[in-house]
């Protein structure tokens, strides 16, 4: 089957990362195919050492640009893992056969504001794999793929001598406040454990990696926002362990199997995305019985309820104790 798929996804990190099973099947699993993907242009050095991808399409916000440009290349197919209003404009535009994600935004908005579940028990990407389905392409189950380019990989010469070369990796990132374990309950870990730390996260992170660098003599290696998404991926990569909100780095981690402890604040498991086949010592853990929790879907900039105790009444014992049995 000789055939040129455009598969598209704008954003966000850990999205795009969910949707390498669907790019790796489609292209062992179809003779000859030739993928395309479409994302943002900020998130192209995710996707750029993809070796399952033959041409990677970026949208810098012209839409009529992207489709003038997507419009040469005949495609047979499109998938469209994002579905939303502006895929469905492309979709119309380039007038092929289009398959697209379900995306169930009713049920998760009865979850969110009722709390009434019924979503079924199926992960985003099993749902994804769905959607190639009529293409006869089945999920191979080899989990997430995620490529470094081989210039972006971490200097670790750079790391002083007297830091340790097995660490844990903890990932302060959230796009949402409510997503982030508080610095304060992470201290409250690093404190009751003698292992190495670093710290992974953005310009959002600088403060809470600050205090946690000021109030813990324990071995913190703070690289908040001086890494680029692929260094910060190197790191991840070659970390002993991973605590992390859920987050793009998160399913990062589960791309290379490791062992990781996923935090849950404003969102929950239950939306189906948690980290898709890694190793499996990995736990989630959430505070059970809040009557509050999920209050979204992706995240809030603060607590609805003023108390936030998705986060603060996190069980940090059970956290250290999860790193000294896996470290």
């Amino acid at each position: 089957m000789n055939s040129k798929i455009l598969i598209i996804r704008f954003s966000s990190i850990g999205d795009i990362v969910l949707t390498s099973p669907i790019i790796r099947c489609l292209k062992e699993q179809l003779d000859q195919a030739e993928i395309h993907f479409l994302t943002k242009e900020k998130h192209k050095d995710l996707l750029r050492a993809n070796p399952y991808i033959d041409h990677l399409h970026l949208y810098n916000s012209n839409l009529t640009d992207i489709i003038k440009q997507l419009q040469q290349e005949n495609f047979d197919y499109i998938i469209d893992l994002h579905h939303n209003l502006r895929s469905h404009i492309i979709k119309q535009n380039l007038r092929t056969k289009a398959y697209s994600l379900q995306k169930l935004n009713v049920k998760k908005w009865l979850l969110v504001k009722f709390k009434i579940n019924i979503l079924p028990h199926v992960h985003i990407v099993d749902r994804m794999m769905d959607t190639v389905a009529p293409l006869a392409v089945e999920n191979d189950n080899n989990g997430l793929d995620y490529f470094i380019p081989k210039e972006e990989n971490y200097p670790f010469e750079q790391i002083p001598d007297s830091f340790p070369k097995k660490y844990v990796a903890i990932v302060l990132a959230g796009t949402y406040f409510t997503k982030r374990l508080p610095p304060k309950k992470h201290l409250e870990v690093i404190q009751q454990l003698d292992v190495p730390f670093i710290l992974l996260g953005g310009k959002n992170e600088v403060k809470l990696a600050q205090e946690i660098e000021k109030q813990t003599t324990q071995n913190v290696l703070n690289l908040c926002n001086k890494l680029t998404i692929n260094q910060s991926a190197s790191i991840v990569k070659n970390a002993a362990l991973i605590v992390a909100n859920d987050t793009g780095l998160m399913h990062i981690a589960a791309a290379y199997k490791k062992k990781i402890l996923s935090i849950w604040g404003s969102t929950t498991p239950e939306l189906g995305m948690t980290p898709y086949l890694a190793h499996p010592a990995s736990k989630k853990q959430k505070i059970e019985g809040l009557n509050c929790q999920p209050c979204s879907k992706i995240g809030r900039h603060s607590c609805p309820k003023k108390h936030f105790r998705c986060m603060l009444n996190q069980n940090t014992t059970e956290m250290a104790n999860w790193i000294k049995e896996n470290f």
